[in-house]
């Protein structure tokens, strides 16, 4: 790092709003201000990427403490709301802080989202925990200079492995590098088991999709639980987040779907430590052909569930997006029994829940099935909402009964 933020910060640079743009989004609590919005002049534009700044309105007035990135098409990224907070070691530290009691209020073991990103106040962090280990992904590049604050703050707080995740398109819009790390303690030898829903998830915090597990989807696989009977179908499975839930519930027996090779081998793994891997049956294919092949073989299921990747990470994707959770209804609503639960689940940012409720339906008709849906999930209180930024209640889940 070229940057030594344990020195005072002092001269510090100032970034400021173009007349047009409203200072009064900032003053009401939005979180990003756009390139567009700021005056890039020669002094904002000599702005090193990842430093603080003072962010004025038109008229000079002070409007927060602002992370700068002149590079990326977010600017500013509010990280106080007092101009003169110094933004320090103490002060990361009092966020983590604030961060990890709410957790502890919901939660009985420490395996959650430690820290949400902007919704938690810290603008481009996330952490998840899986007891002694946080998977840290620094994704706004004045993270990445303070990552040293970062994985200290986590030391002291109970996490003595901490790991730097830098996969993902975040980083990549902040013009940052996708190098893995292990910036304390020892890197973790086995996938790490993860105790939900009375089943047991192996994470590999390492080599695994995004941290290792997705917390997010904790109270959706509760729900799933409690409805599922008899066979049960989990499309886009991963390592097993609904399927091993619901064989912990009613389930009798569940056929899980993916294309990941070592996503499979995690989910098996799970099944075996949770005592269910004589009840599951694994296919690694395409999710839409295997769905087809089921269709064609007459198999029919109590509860259908499909959990796919974000079909659309960015608005210039929206359409294909919307189309693709349209063919997944499609495809998943025939392999449902009458009477029988269909879950479906969307994590793009892009698709507002109307949006995708619309799609699901439309497929669903095309498919002659028809139904009622009894039950909407979004993602656990690990992951809270920014008011103003709709991005970070990107989860969406819709629970239906067929006719």
């Amino acid at each position: 790092m070229e940057r030594t933020p344990d020195m005072a910060e002092t001269a510090r640079p100032v970034l400021r709003l173009k007349p047009k743009a409203d200072g009064r989004r900032v003053r009401r609590g939005a979180p990003w201000v756009y390139l567009s919005d700021i005056v890039a002049d020669r002094r904002s534009r000599a702005i090193p990427p990842g430093a603080v700044a003072t962010l004025e309105d038109s008229e000079r007035v002070p409007l927060a403490t602002v992370a700068v990135n002149m590079g990326s098409k977010i600017a500013a990224r509010v990280l106080d709301f007092d101009p003169d907070a110094v933004v320090d070691a103490a002060w990361i530290e009092a966020r983590l802080a604030a961060a990890a009691a709410h957790r502890a209020r919901l939660y009985d073991a420490p395996f959650y989202r430690l820290v949400h990103a902007e919704a938690d106040g810290l603008p481009g962090i996330v952490v998840d925990r899986f007891g002694d280990v946080a998977v840290l992904q620094p994704n706004a590049a004045w993270a990445a200079e303070r990552e040293d604050w970062i994985a200290d703050a986590l030391v002291r707080l109970g996490m003595p492995c901490v790991l730097r995740n830098a996969s993902g398109r975040a980083r990549g819009l902040e013009g940052l590098d996708e190098a893995g790390a292990v910036l304390r303690g020892a890197l973790p030898e086995a996938p790490l088991p993860v105790a939900m829903n009375g089943a047991t998830y192996l994470a590999d915090v390492t080599g695994g999709q995004k941290t290792g597990l997705f917390y997010d989807q904790r109270p959706n696989h509760a729900m799933a639980a409690r409805l599922a009977r008899g066979a049960v179908l989990d499309v886009f499975s991963h390592v097993g987040g609904f399927a091993l839930a619901m064989l912990a519930g009613r389930a009798e027996t569940a056929v899980c779907v993916d294309g990941s090779a070592a996503a499979l081998d995690l989910l098996r793994g799970g099944a075996e430590a949770s005592g269910v891997a004589g009840r599951i049956e694994t296919r690694r294919g395409d999710a839409f052909a295997t769905m087809a092949a089921l269709a064609a073989e007459g198999a029919r299921f109590d509860t259908v569930v499909c959990d796919p990747p974000a079909f659309a990470p960015t608005r210039a994707a929206l359409e294909a997006g919307l189309r693709g959770y349209e063919k997944v209804a499609l495809l998943a609503a025939p392999l449902v029994e009458p009477g029988g639960y269909l879950v479906l689940c969307s994590c793009s940012h892009a698709v507002d829940l109307a949006a995708f409720r619309t799609a699901c339906l439309r497929g669903l008709g095309r498919a002659r099935r028809r139904g009622r849906i009894v039950h909407t999930g979004s993602a656990g209180p690990d992951h809270p909402v920014h008011p103003h930024l709709a991005e970070s209640g990107y989860l969406k889940a819709l629970f239906l009964r067929l006719d």
